[in-house]
């Protein structure tokens, strides 16, 4: 084995657009309970298009399992929801009545505001969850990835930091990154090897000059309209703030990744980088979007051509059919229909084919960048590992999916 190993994609844009088309189908003939299997055929996929040094990753999960948490998570969830329902009802607090004054309506927002924050606790725990999951059923070279069980440590963890950083508008964003990720990593594991997250959480702090700027331009526009008085003004910099704090978002998370990986350590001795760069996955997101809306633009007036199309041919067609006995109300009626259900087909069509573009031309292209940036270092210590036992308490993202938020690949 060579001294440092490069990643590597060889995910192509057809199959992975077949692929995902195909199980979008099947998705939507069984009403959405194929997607557990469609999200674990099109992961397979992309874990074994992805290698370093000639070896693929391969993942293991099933569409059963997941299908099996999502269940359990759906009964927990409804159970945990209606206790909160019945507290605030306790409280005087409902979420279903009609309210009858201010003081009614005020309450009633105040007790939707409070049912999305008790659902906060769910979220972080499925994000800890499922990141737990994807790992137990990663193997790389036939040794198992594996996690520790502490979803909710994380969830404690996550609420105080996000509560430091809402207070502090959002200074101290580097510190909850760093001591998140620090949290997942030091309890991840490759075979018997531990990972560590090494560095300083100060050292992400130049990541976040486009998005403290951003918010510089806001609270200037801002300021300009309520107390200059300059409205031209005061929307474009607010505009532009706003266009800015997404590119800056983006910059901060590609900084904190590349920071965070080059700061990551296995078994004490295996190091890694990562060179992934900001403009090189907004030009891809950029041109994604492209491409995709001049699919929908094409699809649409495809879709125009052959409701005429259709029109036309079933006024001849019932003409043939009924001779002179079908009036022009008949014919009006049936081309309707006949064309109705033509679009509907193509307009569904339309829809899976704009996933699946988003896929190959926005997501798989990402991943295809930032792996190839991924350099691992002293890469022969990687023969000493062993392999680790099963991971029998990872469940299989139900939460995740349960909240949706559990799309992802």
């Amino acid at each position: 084995m060579s001294a440092t190993i490069h990643g590597q994609y060889h995910g192509k844009a057809g199959p992975l657009f077949s692929l995902y088309f195909k199980t979008a189908i099947l998705t939507l003939i069984t009403l959405g309970i194929y997607r557990f299997w469609a999200k674990t055929r099109i992961r397979k996929y992309i874990w074994s298009a992805t290698a370093g040094d000639g070896d693929s990753f391969e993942y293991t999960g099933t569409g059963l399992e997941k299908l099996l948490g999502f269940l359990f998570a759906i009964v927990v969830l409804a159970v945990y929801l209606g206790i909160v329902q019945m507290a605030l009802f306790y409280f005087g607090l409902n979420l279903f009545s009609e309210p009858r004054n201010d003081i009614e309506v005020m309450a009633q927002v105040g007790a939707i505001y409070i049912s999305l924050l008790a659902v906060l606790p769910l979220l972080l725990f499925a994000v800890y969850r499922a990141r737990r999951y994807k790992m137990a059923r990663t193997r790389w070279r036939g040794l198992r990835f594996g996690m520790e069980n502490g979803a909710w440590g994380y969830v404690w963890r996550a609420l105080g930091h996000g509560f430091l950083t809402i207070i502090t508008l959002g200074i101290l964003l580097p510190r909850q990154t760093f001591w998140l990720e620090k949290y997942m990593t030091d309890r991840t594991w490759y075979g018997d090897a531990r990972f560590e997250q090494t560095g300083r959480w100060q050292s992400l702090y130049p990541g976040l000059k486009h998005v403290l700027f951003a918010v510089l331009l806001i609270v200037i526009g801002s300021a300009l309209a309520v107390v200059v008085e300059i409205p031209v003004l005061a929307v474009v910099s607010v505009l532009v703030g706003y266009i800015w704090l997404i590119v800056g978002g983006v910059y901060y998370r590609i900084y904190a990744f590349n920071v965070l990986t080059r700061a990551k350590m296995l078994d004490g001795a295996v190091t890694f980088d990562s060179g992934a760069r900001t403009g090189r996955v907004i030009g891809i997101t950029l041109t994604g979007i492209a491409a995709i809306i001049g699919a929908a633009i094409i699809g649409f007036l495809f879709m125009g051509l052959v409701l005429m199309a259709t029109l036309g041919m079933s006024f001849g067609a019932l003409g043939a059919l009924f001779g002179g006995y079908a009036s022009p109300d008949d014919f009006n009626a049936a081309g309707g229909i006949l064309g109705g259900i033509v679009v509907a087909v193509l307009y569904v069509a339309l829809i899976l084919a704009l996933g699946g573009l988003s896929l190959v031309m926005i997501t798989q292209r990402i991943i295809d960048h930032v792996v190839s940036s991924v350099v691992v270092a002293n890469a022969p210590h990687l023969d000493h590992i062993n392999q680790r036992a099963p991971d029998p308490g990872a469940d299989a993202e139900g939460f995740a999916d349960a909240l949706d938020i559990g799309g992802a690949i």
